[in-house]
């Protein structure tokens, strides 16, 4: 027998049933031609009604409404309403991910109080870190390198004027310091206040930013967050990168300090939502694979400082 699934009007993934439970549900009206379904064989997620020669819905109105995408992507878990009748598939996945609108459905919504909430430990949080650092370095350099050619060419013709070369290396370093300042504060204000609550780093290891309530946090927070992290590095001259990872390690609910300044919490993406057994307790296969890349190229700097030094050795210096 076909197993069909449905996407219901929470776009929660329904099924397994069979063709006729479909075709019931249809005809009570739970569900419309523009419910998305799936079976096996079927290369992505499609509206009921452009099936309907196949389920003998002759009835089925052949308008449509397209305007909701199927997305196959990652499998994901599936959900059934209470006292609906259906039960998941034996391995509790299906091959296509649900209707994109499900995996941010509470994205900036009220949060969802109860159950465990599992927050982001430090090896998930440092992989969220080496992957936002990539995406903040290539930013600031992609303003920055501009920025140089301009001022090479401002120097060079200003060189026979000391007063005017010293300002223009005046002006070209405090562009170069807001610009690599500027950028990250700017990013993480923006992503940890956007509907996903995270970082680019955060979203791939399966984490967001919210307050210790659950809401999420505005704009002014979210930049105040990284001001309050910028400066606790800076003033202990870097050893408050390593403070604030022991923090993370050891507080209670796995906070630095400048969570705990700004009152806020970094958790699993399904923390405080419908879901929160959807929620990830281990490190998850993106942070495994941040932290071993991470390693070989700290492994492969290591045999080049090495060779370096060996190297610097055995030259004669005069």
């Amino acid at each position: 027998m076909t197993e069909w699934y449905h996407a219901d009007r929470q776009r929660r993934q329904i099924g397994p049933q069979s063709a006729e439970a479909l075709v019931q549900r249809f005809r009570a009206g739970e569900i419309d031609a523009a419910t998305l379904v799936w079976r096996e064989g079927l290369p992505a997620w499609q509206p009921l009604g452009s099936l309907r020669g196949e389920l003998g819905l002759d009835e089925a109105p052949a308008t449509l409404d397209f305007r909701i995408e199927p997305v196959p992507g990652t499998s994901m878990p599936t959900a059934t309403p209470a006292g609906d009748g259906y039960t998941a598939p034996a391995g509790g996945y299906s091959p296509y991910a649900a209707p994109a609108a499900v995996v941010h459905a509470h994205a900036g919504g009220a949060p969802v109080h109860g159950g465990e909430v599992v927050m982001a430990g430090l090896w998930r949080r440092f992989a969220a870190a080496v992957i936002d650092g990539v995406v903040t370095g290539v930013a600031s350099y992609a303003l920055m390198i501009p920025l140089m050619l301009v001022f090479g060419v401002s120097l060079s013709a200003m060189a026979q004027s000391e007063l005017a070369g010293a300002g223009a290396n005046a002006t070209f370093l405090l562009l170069n310091y807001t610009i690599s300042l500027g950028v990250p504060a700017l990013y993480f204000a923006w992503m940890h206040s956007s509907g996903t609550q995270a970082s680019l780093g955060k979203m791939a290891v399966g984490a967001k930013v919210v307050r210790t309530s659950g809401e999420p946090i505005g704009f002014g927070r979210a930049f105040l967050r990284y001001l309050a992290y910028l400066l606790f590095a800076v003033l202990t001259c870097g050893v408050g990168v390593l403070i604030s990872g022991l923090m993370v390690a050891f507080t209670e609910r796995k906070q630095a300090l400048h969570d705990m300044i700004c009152d806020t919490l970094v958790v699993d993406r399904w923390a405080y939502t419908d879901h929160p057994e959807w929620q990830q307790r281990g490190l998850g296969t993106v942070t495994v694979v941040i932290l071993v890349l991470f390693g070989l190229f700290l492994a492969a700097a290591g045999v080049m400082v090495v060779a370096m030094i060996g190297v610097l050795s055995s030259m004669k210096w005069n």
